[in-house]
């Protein structure tokens, strides 16, 4: 069912506190919180609620707040809502009248919502906040004209994956399952392969290379022990256990240079990417695109990409995100030579970087080497806004994770600038700066006279 809608109570209450006694109303985060348009998360989620059935949701604006400053301070949901009943911005911010002292709803509440949320509604966070900065001023429309755009490696928050901890994992987890469908184990090996997976890890950091791959194939073989053994037992297994089956035998029969190999058994779908990089030469998740304006560095576009496709394919679908989040305003976009060979043919104007500057006319070569501003962008998304190291789970985990990173980071940018679009408007409004620089200056008398 929807939720309620609450009502502003004109009258005070006897035992509660009102927010607007305790804060600053002109606080950067009370000001954008006026300007944020919340009837359009309502809007976007209507349809994801049953009109009469089941109790009341929880508040738009309450979960749509706490996702902006959980990505804005890099919290998990548990210190997002702790947090939330400290501090009273926070709590004016989500649509609060009155001074709560109590956690306004379970930190599980938060990965529900998100399952409701989608990609589509995830996107809607990402074009409020860019809505918003083009009410305020901050955002010119000069500035949607030309956008950077580059891919990354969003991490997933899994361990380095090595073939003794697969096997020692995969097994663990088919014994937990087979025990919770009621199928009896005969030899589980719990100890025998704790033991075989410390012995494996300690002798290949002795380099003794030989007793650490003889502790590897045992294990290797008391995974293909516990596989057999449930097949025979489950003859009708479970969705669950039939793709946890699924896996083990993929994991079982993969060889160290096969493609399309899994690196989790939890998660699947992680990629091994290489980016050419001195310290990481190998990062395991997924490839997201971003799409920055070249002034500003705005987020414009973050789409996430299952496998590890081509830069080049990946053009189309991300201009088709940022058409859909700004409409048709991009005029340019600037990559770099990754993007060689693309398969866009739509109407923005494609400018691939060179090596050479050549015969290259001189404005449009100060664009392309403001190609570059993309990279400290990525840098704050990985190390202040949650896509250095992914927790959520699944492909759409993933998508929903790099969009609300791009989206927390100009939510970020509009409380740095809000002062700055508060001086304008007294410029604009009253003029009083420009009458103070118009009077002229008074001559102090001398006091010997």
């Amino acid at each position: 069912m929807r939720p309620k809608r609450e009502q502003n109570q004109p009258q005070r209450e006897l035992f509660q506190v009102e927010l607007e006694q305790l804060i600053d109303l002109h606080h950067p985060l009370v000001q954008l919180g006026m300007r944020i348009d919340w009837a359009s998360f309502e809007l976007a989620l209507g349809a994801t609620y049953h009109p009469t059935q089941g109790a009341p949701g929880i508040q738009t604006r309450l979960m749509v707040a706490l996702h902006y400053l959980k990505y804005q301070h890099d919290l998990s949901d548990e210190n997002v809502v702790a947090h939330w009943v400290e501090n009273p911005y926070w709590q004016h911010f989500s649509g609060q009248q009155f001074f709560q002292h109590r956690a306004p709803i379970d930190a599980s509440s938060m990965t529900r919502w998100r399952g409701r949320l989608g990609e589509a509604g995830a996107e809607q966070m990402l074009r409020a906040t860019i809505e918003t900065g083009i009410a305020m001023g901050v955002i010119r429309p000069a500035q949607l004209k030309r956008i950077n755009v580059d891919t990354t490696v969003q991490t997933k928050a899994i361990r380095f994956p090595t073939d003794a901890r697969l096997y020692h994992r995969c097994r663990e987890r088919l014994v937990k399952v087979a025990r919770q469908k009621g199928i009896k184990i005969k030899q589980s090996y719990r100890h025998a392969g704790k033991k075989l997976l410390l012995d494996s890890s300690r002798y290949a950091h002795a380099r003794q290379m030989k007793r650490a791959r003889a502790a590897t194939r045992k294990l290797r073989t008391q995974l293909g022990r516990v596989m057999r053994e449930i097949e025979r037992k489950a003859t009708k297994p479970s969705r669950k256990l039939s793709e946890l089956l699924k896996t083990a035998h993929q994991i079982h029969a993969q060889q160290r240079n096969d493609k399309n190999k899994i690196y989790s058994v939890h998660e699947p779908e992680v990629e091994c990417i290489a980016k050419g990089k001195a310290g990481k030469k190998y990062e395991f998740g997924n490839k997201v695109s971003v799409a920055v304006t070249s002034r500003g560095g705005w987020l414009v576009g973050a789409q996430s990409y299952t496998g590890n496709p081509y830069d080049g394919h990946t053009l189309s679908s991300q201009l088709q995100q940022v058409n859909n989040l700004i409409g048709d305003r991009v005029r340019e976009a600037y990559v770099d030579m990754g993007y060689r060979g693309h398969d866009y043919e739509g109407g923005v104007t494609v400018r691939v970087d060179k090596r050479q500057r050549g015969r290259t006319p001189r404005p449009l070569w100060r664009w392309m080497k403001r190609r570059a501003a993309v990279e400290p962008s990525i840098g704050h998304l990985k190390a202040e806004h949650r896509l250095e190291r992914n927790r959520l789970k699944g492909v759409a985990g993933d998508a929903f994770n790099a969009i609300l990173s791009a989206a927390a980071m100009n939510f970020q940018k509009l409380l740095r600038a809000f002062w700055c679009y508060f001086l304008r408007s007294l410029v604009r409004i009253w003029g009083w700066i420009p009458a103070l620089q118009q009077q002229p200056r008074l001559r102090t008398q001398s006091t010997a006279n």
